[in-house]
């Protein structure tokens, strides 16, 4: 059987601007891929031709889908929850969504955002950092959401960090990180994947100088392995897996 990676985020452009170097070396490597997105984006600060936040998470959604498939993603999701209120969701019943769904995938490996936020220091993305984390341990454990099926404890989870914050921003203090990856291979399919996201194209442009500045890389951070091991430096998510 062949890996599995599952991205966890929290908005559609997020897998591509944060995770899409990552998803796309993943899916040209053969790994299994499912990006998972909590919101529709519908209160997003670009809204493009939409006429109401219905209309624009419609527009997103489809965004969401267009640049998952650029980036060879095998199979993605949107959830319900709504977009910049993630912090009031119930935690029980939201991280019960992403254990159901590590417990039906099984990944090997798990990616989401950090503490921080992220590049651009959003709560939402703190939420789903939690979130995500939570179920990453909860889908291993037979005494959590009996009633979601087997149990499933992925190797490795990883929160991204980054080594620039996008201007306008507060600038928290980075994660360290202990996985360096070169997307250089896939950094226009990276861009590409991100002009998917058409309502989003002044952000886009705003960004453009950034990534193409700092943008060969990502960086991951090692938080969680299910058996014992010490932190060190990597350039392979899935570097020792089998």
């Amino acid at each position: 059987m062949g890996l599995k990676l599952m991205c966890c985020v929290a908005h559609p452009d997020d897998e591509c601007f944060a995770f899409g170097g990552a998803l796309a070396l993943a899916a040209e490597r053969g790994v299994e891929t499912y990006v998972v997105c909590l919101t529709d984006g519908q209160a997003g600060s670009y809204r493009g031709s939409a006429g109401s936040g219905e209309e624009l998470g419609r527009m997103r959604r489809a965004e969401f889908a267009a640049s998952c498939e650029v980036l060879g993603v095998t199979k993605h999701e949107t959830l319900d929850y709504h977009d910049a209120r993630l912090e009031f969701v119930n935690f029980s019943e939201a991280a019960a969504k992403l254990v159901e769904r590590m417990r039906s995938f099984r990944p090997d490996v798990v990616i989401t955002f950090g503490g921080d936020g992220g590049l651009n220091t959003h709560p939402d993305h703190m939420l789903v950092s939690a979130l995500a984390s939570s179920a990453f341990h909860w889908s291993g454990q037979t005494k959590r959401y009996k009633e979601l099926g087997p149990v499933h404890q992925a190797k490795r989870l990883f929160h991204i960090s980054t080594n620039f914050f996008l201007a306008g921003r507060p600038a928290p203090m980075p994660i360290p990180w202990t996985v360096t990856l070169d997307i250089r291979s896939v950094q226009k399919k990276k861009a590409e994947a991100f002009r998917q996201h058409t309502s989003q194209i002044p952000l886009v442009e705003k960004t453009k100088a950034e990534f193409e500045k700092f943008g060969v890389e990502e960086f991951y951070t090692l938080v969680a392995t299910a058996e014992a091991e010490p932190a060190r430096q990597m350039t392979d998510l899935f570097e020792g897996l089998a």
